[in-house]
């Protein structure tokens, strides 16, 4: 997950939690604001009740078709010490003009008068439907959580991508960035400290990795071709004894093995220095190469290096595939996929290879299980390698695919391995 979407989730849920505490305490503020002004009010009205009643004028009317209202009734000593001296608090009264019933306030008090008579006193003023109030005060805040949130998102992900369009640009450009490959500097202005030393700490860590590449092809490209003298030398002395001296049966064998090992370790140095000489970008020459004339020459070559398979080989030109780069890399990636493909083969197997205008698909029996299609394409992946195979034949195509931006792909489908390349 990206990081804005990172920051906006945690936003979006802070201001939740943030309105909703608000809303809260602006409810309750509010009823109490409320409460207390209508207090007042009921407490005024009810002195003015107790003044008349003890002075023995008239009442007000307690049948005018409204909450405003009082009821008075004498109750007995020991009743009165059951009611505290004064009380507030909310219900619901039935009007008989409106045959309904209405929120009020009301006020509970008890008094005395000359006589030491005791009264209850009950008096009522309109009020409102608190859960009308809830519902409104929940519906507004919805919608200006919805209005916030969309402007705060709307104003974050502007200042984000203000802010860390120097971030974006340096993963930009190390997503670009390929050891061996010419590149340009990065040229990220920027006034905040931390992303300088982030450019810095780039540019440092992409030198050391150009220094390091650079050592590495240089050893293996040294190393390859001064191992091709000795082990040429030593090729050719195992030869002359094996021509010149009479030898037992057991010493030609061991020589013969040691023959091989010499023959495979120089096919070894050949592919290493063929691939050195590719990361170098030695292989400069670029022309418009057939594929289709490649794939029918080689077929023809190791149908008869590997006859003794007895494979059945086909091949299906769907089209004509043209390739702009070096005549001696293409040869090199069919040469390695044919020979990929017929090595690690099994007896009276088969090689099916398709090309059309825009890849080369090459199918082959094998192994009853999949090969590991993420480490397959490096040097020298050990898989079940074959004595033929020095385990550089994938490296060196997956290194030329690299060199010409081509697409190289492995599936392995009903008991069929299939390797393949697309423009």
């Amino acid at each position: 997950m990206k990081l804005i979407y990172h920051v906006l989730i945690r936003l979006s849920l802070a201001l939740l939690i943030v309105l909703t505490a608000w809303t809260v305490f602006f409810y309750y503020t509010m009823i109490e604001e409320i409460n207390d002004e209508v207090d007042d009010a009921l407490e005024d009205y009810s002195e003015t009740i107790i003044i008349r009643s003890l002075a023995g004028r008239e009442l007000p009317s307690t049948g005018d078709g409204t909450n405003n209202s009082f009821q008075i009734n004498e109750i007995s000593p020991e009743e009165a010490k059951m009611y505290p001296p004064i009380k507030y608090y909310d219900a619901d009264i039935y009007i008989k003009e409106k045959e309904e019933t209405e929120p009020a306030r009301i006020l509970r008090t008890v008094f005395t008068n000359n006589d030491g008579r005791y009264f209850l006193l009950e008096v009522s003023t309109p009020s409102f439907e608190k859960e009308d109030l809830r519902e409104a005060i929940t519906n507004w805040i919805i919608f200006l959580y919805i209005v916030l949130l969309i402007t705060l998102l709307l104003v974050c992900i502007w200042i984000f991508y203000r802010s860390l369009t120097p971030l974006y640009s340096l993963l930009n450009w190390l997503d670009n960035y390929q050891p061996g490959k010419q590149h340009t500097l990065i040229e990220n202005k920027t006034n905040i400290r931390e992303f300088r030393k982030l450019n810095d700490a780039a540019r440092q860590a992409v030198e050391r990795s150009e220094q390091l590449f650079n050592q590495q092809k240089q050893f293996i490209g040294n190393a390859s071709h001064e191992l091709q003298t000795p082990l040429a030398v030593c090729n050719n002395r195992i030869e002359w004894l094996l021509d010149n001296t009479e030898l037992t049966e057991e010493q030609m064998k061991e020589l013969f093995k040691t023959k091989h090992t010499l023959n495979y370790i120089v096919r070894l140095n050949r592919s290493l220095l063929f691939l050195s000489k590719i990361d170098n970008g030695q292989f400069s020459e670029i022309q418009s190469i057939n594929i289709n004339d490649i794939i029918i020459h080689l077929l023809e070559d190791y149908k008869e290096i590997f006859g003794h398979y007895e494979l059945a080989v086909s091949l299906e030109i769907k089209g004509l595939l043209f390739i702009n780069m070096n005549e001696a890399l293409a040869e090199a990636l069919v040469s390695n996929l044919l020979k990929n493909a017929f090595v690690h083969n099994i007896e009276k197997g088969f090689v099916q290879v398709i090309v059309n205008e825009h890849e080369l698909i090459i199918t082959n029996s094998g192994l009853s299980s999949s090969l590991d299609s993420e480490h397959i394409f490096k040097r020298f992946y050990h898989g079940n390698r074959k004595k033929e195979s020095t385990g550089l034949g994938l490296a060196i195509v997956d290194a030329i695919c690299r060199q010409y931006h081509l697409q190289i792909f492995y599936q392995y489908m009903e008991e069929k391995h299939c390797f393949g390349i697309q423009k």
